[in-house]
């Protein structure tokens, strides 16, 4: 099994009263993830902690292996991961090629090896005609892909990307999750990929982590997350349909019609066998079978309410507890 890429534990990060983070405990595999959560949730706290360029509070992480508050460590992170912010934080009166090469150069290239990688990697993100223009003249979406060249110039085997899709237009945005899906399937890179759009995580990553008010309320694969302990699967039939109908009710299980051949069946997760078997003492055989599963948004929102009843019952507890300890001082 592999190393974990990214491992949290109890991190935490306060400012004063307010608690950015709250002991996050998680180890999380090579791969592409998705760091979701709301807008205050913690998240681009959490990559600023992972870079070295904020100090926790408490807890510890580690990166590719590395303690990003170990000077010596951050320096050697550079080489590993590659970081796309959410603003833009380009270096004035430079062009395309000449920003790409001298960030290269910053994670350790020589300059020949810079230049060389500058120019690969703006051709990988579509910018092979605008690498000689200058900054002040390229459009929200040509600043989003120089950043993500920047970010792979030392083809690091993690990258670090926070809103990548932010201020693009459908085109634009199309091209951005063509780009992260291709890096992170075909090309094998770990990416944690920091959104508040579902629909960019759900195309892009196979695992996620949701994030709110500085806690993690989940986290694991998105397979297994949408994966019912009991769902509706549709079904084909070829022989007796009435007879294959007739079977399932006596078995108690609940289905709906929804063609000559076909209706949806209510069943345990993987409770694929009994139903061919049913089929097939029935005097029919199963064609077709496909299951339902949630959506990633009803995922995100059950973890999210789930979290605000967590926190209800905490105060709760907490508020009984001093109460009572209270009233034992008197």
């Amino acid at each position: 099994m592999s190393e974990p890429i990214i491992v949290l534990e109890g991190l935490e990060k306060r400012y004063g009263s307010i608690r950015a983070l709250e002991g996050l405990s998680l180890a999380l595999p090579p791969g592409p993830i998705g760091l979701l959560g709301p807008n205050g949730a913690g998240k681009s706290t959490l990559i600023k902690l992972l870079l070295g360029q904020l100090e926790p509070s408490g807890g510890k992480a580690r990166i590719a292996g590395f303690d990003p508050t170990r000077r010596a460590e951050r320096l050697a992170l550079r080489r590993k991961v590659g970081y796309m912010p959410e603003s833009d934080c380009l270096i004035p009166r430079m062009n395309g090629v000449e920003l790409v090469t001298a960030l290269g150069q910053l994670t350790g290239l020589t300059p020949s090896d810079a230049i060389t990688r500058a120019h690969e990697v703006l051709d990988y993100v579509g910018l092979e005609e605008a690498r000689y223009r200058g900054l002040d003249e390229y459009s929200t979406g040509m600043k989003q892909r120089l950043k993500l060249a920047q970010a792979l110039v030392h083809d690091p085997e993690l990258l670090l990307l926070d809103e990548p899709t932010n201020g693009l237009d459908p085109k634009g945005r199309k091209h951005m999750l063509e780009l992260v899906h291709d890096l992170g399937h075909a090309q094998g890179k770990s990416i944690l990929l920091c959104s508040h759009l579902l629909p960019d995580v759900e195309r892009t990553c196979e695992r996620i982590v949701v994030l709110d008010k500085g806690k993690i309320r989940s986290a694991g694969s998105i397979e297994e997350l949408t994966r019912n302990e009991e769902s509706w699967v549709h079904t084909e039939i070829d022989g007796d349909v009435a007879a294959f109908r007739a079977a399932l009710g006596s078995a108690g299980l609940q289905f709906e019609p929804e063609g000559a051949w076909t209706q949806r069946v209510r069943l345990r997760a993987g409770d694929y066998d009994g139903l061919f078997e049913l089929a097939a003492r029935a005097g029919a055989a199963l064609t077709e079978l496909t299951s339902e599963r949630s959506s990633l948004e009803e995922v995100f929102l059950d973890a999210l309410e789930d979290g605000v009843e967590k926190d209800a019952a905490e105060k709760d507890a907490a508020e009984t507890v001093a109460a009572k300890t209270n009233a034992e001082q008197r």
